[in-house]
């Protein structure tokens, strides 16, 4: 599920800008095989939250490629005073692994060493072994530096050897980086491959640009799997359609699909805001709420939805019924404010089943109750009674966990069948992807076959199959009672 939906095409002059972002926004844009190596500074000048603003940068353009081993292979290359190959370009082959791989890199804090770091990219990060191709006019080599100093050694002329072996450079450069310095390094033309942005914290501007850097126009997004639809994608030109299976009916948005559309939810996010979950995951927590109510049919008489928040203690957000439409929904989502503190998740889940689907909260009786727990961590009290007690009054419960997450927390609190009630990651940019498989149906996934009606159905069957037995078997008795009374007459 994605949370902008597909652009058609627009029949009026605009600009190159406008198109390429209704390009990326649609999903029309595949990288061009490619061997990228980021090569980022991360001596003392650049703080570790800005060192942090940098890898979001990355992970951001990483998004918007084509990755993989005859697509676009990616590598970073950290350095300071001393350099350090932290993603080889044979190393991750998925966006998922590389972005992860991403996170996980520290600042060295020490000195600028470009010219170094820029020698070591030619002569290991883009060498064979380390999983480049060979030279060829079908994949490009490409760095990408970032600085945000002046280097304490010669630049000038291991760029201009690294040029003449065919890699392409772009110079970002942060704050009070020595301009000439770029320059020096910059592919030709400069204007094309010199960037400055006045602080880390803006570095995120220069993401659509790369994006465009690798972009090719894809002809067929529902072949390429390129598209947002939940169950069919109908190919357009120069962009696609969703459409429904037979018996589901596609929602507003254009992607997703309802059975039984006309059934009443109320749905209750219990979201932990701990202080292991971060700031910048916690942004990404709310998204993904809102990826999930994207796919609700919220109106005052179909899905109403509640967000409790939880650490050491638990904060009701906003109660279900309060608002009914996604736009409302979404913007009380977005302006959460982090807790952080402790892990008390039975704690949370007491709170759910005693107060979240009360009257008094908003629920409404007789109406179907889904339960969707959010944590990063294990719990620091007992889950068990109250993760019991929550099934037992016949809520549906979901369990996701990201990071440090328990599984076998998340199967404790997860409905039955546990394996479809319960997700995990390792890595909260991969969230997107739990939103896109959790359905919260009332219904199976036949939306003339409910529960009630289903098991109904089966007893009708098998009262038939047993009324067939037995006029067979009165059937072939008549016919032997006739058999005998012919033979006595």
């Amino acid at each position: 599920l994605s949370l902008s939906p597909p652009l058609l095409p627009l029949c009026i002059t605009v600009t190159s800008e406008l198109i390429f972002s209704s390009r990326v926004a649609a999903g029309l844009c595949k990288a061009r095989p490619t061997d990228l190596v980021f090569i980022i500074d991360s001596s003392r000048s650049v703080r570790p939250s800005e060192f942090e603003q940098v890898k979001v940068f990355l992970a951001k353009v990483i998004e918007g490629l084509n990755v993989g081993p005859s697509a676009t292979r990616v590598g970073v290359v950290n350095y300071a005073s001393r350099v350090k190959n932290e993603v080889s370009l044979k190393t991750h082959r998925t966006k998922a692994g590389l972005i992860k791989a991403v996170t996980k890199i520290e600042p060295l804090s020490t000195g600028t060493m470009t010219g170094l770091a820029i020698q070591f990219a030619m002569n290991v990060a883009f060498s064979e072994a380390e999983g480049a191709r060979a030279k060829s006019s079908d994949v490009g080599k490409v760095a990408i530096i970032v600085t945000d100093g002046r280097p304490q050694d010669n630049v000038k002329d291991i760029a201009q050897r690294a040029r003449d072996a065919g890699i392409e450079i772009f110079a970002i450069g942060v704050g009070r980086v020595d301009m000439n310095t770029l320059r020096q390094m910059a592919s030709d033309p400069l204007d094309d491959h010199v960037d400055y942005v006045e602080s880390y914290s803006v570095i995120e501007k220069l993401t659509k640009k790369f994006q465009e850097a690798f972009c090719d126009l894809v002809s067929d997004l529902c072949a390429t799997g390129d598209h947002d639809c939940e169950q069919v994608c109908i190919s357009t030109p120069g962009s696609y359609k969703c459409a429904c299976r037979e018996g589901f009916t596609l929602m507003d948005n254009g992607r997703s699909c309802s059975a039984c559309s006309n059934s009443a939810t109320d749905v209750v996010f219990l979201i932990d805001g701990s202080k292991s979950v971060r700031p910048e995951n916690f942004e990404l927590v709310k998204k993904w709420i809102n990826q999930i109510i994207d796919k609700l049919d919220v109106s005052e008489s179909k899905a109403h939805v509640g967000l409790v928040q939880y650490s050491s203690t638990v904060k009701p957000e906003f109660p279900l019924g309060r608002y009914n439409n996604k736009k409302d929904l979404k913007e009380a989502v977005k302006k959460m404010a982090y807790l952080e503190r402790g892990t008390m998740t039975g704690q949370a889940l007491r709170y759910l089943v005693e107060n979240s689907f009360s009257l008094g909260q908003g629920a409404r009786p007789g109406v179907t109750k889904v339960g969707i727990v959010f944590t990063d961590g294990r719990s620091q009290d007992y889950i068990g009674e109250a993760a019991k007690k929550a099934k037992e009054n016949g809520f549906k419960m979901y369990a996701v966990g990201v990071g440090n997450a328990v599984e076998d927390e998340l199967k404790e609190i997860a409905s039955e069948p546990t394996g479809e009630h319960y997700f995990y990651t390792a890595d909260f940019k991969a969230m997107s992807q739990i939103a896109k498989k959790l359905q919260i149906n009332v219904c199976d996934e036949d939306p003339c076959e409910c529960d009630s009606l289903v098991k109904f159905q089966k007893k009708v069957e098998a009262a038939l199959q047993a009324l067939t037995k037995k006029h067979i078997l009165y059937d072939s008795m008549s016919k032997r009672i006739a058999l005998l009374e012919n033979k006595i007459v």
